[in-house]
C-alpha cells in the first residue's frame, strides 16, 4: 500500500483566523473555516512494503569430484577474499589420472608428428613416381622419334643402293643380250654369252627383289635395333606407371592418418583437461569476497561431488524480499531509492535501492502481489541477520521546496476546473490553479497561487 512522508522545509502556518458564530437566538453552533498559510515544502510519495532480510549474494560450495577431505582452513564466519583456499580433498588418485592423461596427450601428439611425417615422405615419393613416369614417357618419345628417323633414313638410303645396283644389272644383261646377238646359235662363243646372258638376268631379278622389298618396307638391322629400343622404353613406362598408381595409393591412407592421428589427439587433449579440472576441482576456493556461514564436513569425511562443503555469503551487502500490491506495482522502476525499518533494530535506519521487480503475480490472503527486491550495504557490527522481517517506503516521486497546501482544501467547481478558495480578508475569491503530485494529505501547487496567501478549508 502507499505511505506518504512530508518534510516540510518551512513549517505551514495553519492560522485559525474564523471563531464559532453563535445566533441571537441560541441556535446551533456553525462549523468554521479553517485557513491555512501557502508555504514551501518537500514532498515526498511512497509504496510501502513487507518482507525478509535476505543476503544479496551467497553460494553453496560443492568440490565438483568426490573423495576424502584432506584439510579446512577456514572456520564459520571467517572472512575470506575471492581466490582463497577453503578446503581442500586428498588427489592422489586424481594427480594419478592426470599423469596417465598427460602420457596420452603426449603420445598422441607424438603419433601426429609421425603421420605427418609419413605423409610428407608419401607425397615425396608420389612426385618421385610422377618424375619416372615422366622421364620414362620422354624417352618413349625420343626411341618412337630414333626409329622413325632410322626408318627414313635407312630405307632411302638402301633404296637409292638397290635402285642403283638394278640400273647396273640390266645394263650389264643389255650388253650380254647385245653380244649374244652377234653369235648363231650353235656356233662358237654363242654358249658362253647365252650362259653371261642368263647370269646377269638373275642377277637383275635378285637386285629388283631386293628393291622391291625395300620398297614394301623390309626392315634393316637400325630399325630392329631401334624397335627394340622402343619396347623397351615402353615396358619401362609401364613399370614406371604401376610405380606411380601403387605410390598413390599408398598416399591415401597416408593422407587419413593425420586426420585419424588430430582426432585422437584432440580426444586425448580433452581428456587432459578433464583431468585438469577434476583435479582443480579436489581445492575449494572462495569465488567472492565474503564471509563461511557454514561449514558443512570435517576432516576425513568422504563426500560426493554433490555433497555441499561450505556456505559463502556476502554479510556486507544485503536484500529486502517483499510484496508489492498490484494496484501499487505499476508505478515501480527499477532504481528507486526506498528507506527500510527492521522489526527487531528500530532505532538502525538503512537506505537501499530496488533491484528487482517480478514479472509474474502470485495471491496471497486473497490480494495480488508482486515480488520486489530492495538490495542495501550493512555496516559491520549492526546487528542486522538474514531472516528478520522489515518494512519499506520506495520513493516514488518527489518535490523540494514546492508550494504546498492541504488536499482537502483543493476542490473541483461545476466546469471541471481545480480551484482553491483564496481569503481576500472579509471576503474570499474562488481561484483556478494547476496543481502538480499530491500524498492525499497535501497537494503541489504549480500555478494559481503565491507564497503567503491564505485559502480557505471548507
Amino acid at each position: 500500500m502507499k505511505r506518504w512522508r512530508l518534510i516540510v522545509g518551512l513549517l505551514l502556518s495553519c492560522v485559525l483566523l474564523g471563531s464559532a458564530a453563535c445566533n441571537s437566538f441560541g441556535g446551533e453552533e456553525e462549523a468554521p473555516d479553517r485557513l491555512t498559510e501557502v508555504a514551501r515544502g518537500d514532498l515526498t510519495i511512497t509504496v510501502s512494503g513487507s518482507g525478509n532480510i535476505e543476503v544479496s549474494q551467497d553460494l553453496e560450495l560443492t568440490s565438483g569430484v568426490g573423495g576424502r577431505i584432506e584439510e579446512i582452513l577456514v572456520e564459520e564466519g571467517t572472512l575470506v577474499s575471492e581466490g582463497e583456499v577453503l578446503v581442500r580433498l586428498e588427489t592422489d588418485t586424481l594427480q594419478l589420472a592426470l599423469t596417465q592423461a598427460e602420457v596420452t596427450n603426449t603420445q598422441a601428439e607424438v603419433t601426429v608428428v609421425e603421420a605427418e611425417v609419413a605423409l610428407a615422405q608419401a607425397e615425396v615419393a608420389l612426385a618421385q613416381a610422377g618424375v619416372v613416369v615422366t622421364q620414362a614417357e620422354i624417352n618413349l618419345k625420343n626411341a618412337e622419334i630414333g626409329l622413325e628417323q632410322t626408318i627414313i633414313t635407312s630405307t632411302l638410303s638402301d633404296i637409292k643402293v638397290a635402285q642403283a645396283e638394278v640400273d647396273v644389272v640390266r645394263r650389264d644383261l643389255d650388253a650380254a643380250l647385245s653380244t649374244l646377238s652377234a653369235y648363231d646359235t650353235g656356233t662358237p662363243g654363242y654358249e658362253e654369252n647365252q650362259k653371261r646372258v642368263i647370269l646377269a638376268e638373275a642377277r637383275l631379278n635378285t637386285a629388283e627383289d631386293a628393291l622391291d622389298a625395300m620398297l614394301l618396307g623390309t626392315d634393316t638391322k637400325n630399325v630392329a635395333v631401334k624397335k627394340q629400343q622402343v619396347e623397351i622404353a615402353e615396358q619401362s613406362l609401364e613399370v614406371a606407371r604401376q610405380a606411380l598408381e601403387s605410390t598413390g595409393r599408398a598416399l591415401v591412407p597416408a593422407r587419413l592418418a593425420p586426420e585419424v592421428a588430430g582426432q585422437a589427439l584432440e580426444f586425448a587433449g580433452q581428456s587432459l583437461e578433464q583431468a585438469r579440472r577434476q583435479l582443480d576441482k579436489a581445492t575449494i576456493i572462495a569465488p567472492f569476497d565474503g564471509a563461511v556461514a557454514r561449514i558443512h564436513v570435517d576432516v576425513g569425511d568422504t563426500v560426493l561431488a554433490s555433497t555441499p562443503i561450505a556456505y559463502l555469503i556476502v554479510p556486507v551487502r544485503m536484500e529486502l524480499k517483499l510484496d508489492v500490491d498490484e494496484v501499487d506495482v505499476a508505478e515501480l522502476k527499477l532504481g528507486q531509492s526506498a528507506f527500510i525499518e527492521v522489526d527487531a533494530l528500530p532505532d538502525l535506519a538503512l537506505e537501499g535501492t530496488l533491484s528487482y521487480i517480478s514479472l509474474l503475480p502470485r495471491e496471497q490472503g486473497g490480494v495480488i502481489v508482486f515480488e520486489a527486491k530492495i538490495t542495501f550495504d550493512v555496516t559491520e557490527g549492526s546487528g542486522l541477520r538474514s531472516g528478520m522481517s522489515a518494512n519499506a517506503d520506495i520513493v516514488i516521486d518527489e518535490r523540494s521546496n514546492v508550494l504546498l497546501v492541504p488536499a482537502r482544501a483543493v476542490k473541483r467547481d461545476g466546469n471541471g476546473n481545480t480551484v482553491v478558495n483564496v481569503s481576500l480578508g472579509e471576503q474570499s475569491e474562488t481561484r483556478t490553479v494547476v496543481t502538480g503530485i499530491s500524498d492525499g494529505f497535501h497537494t503541489e501547487i504549480l500555478e494559481g497561487l503565491k507564497k503567503g496567501e491564505t485559502i480557505l478549508e471548507r
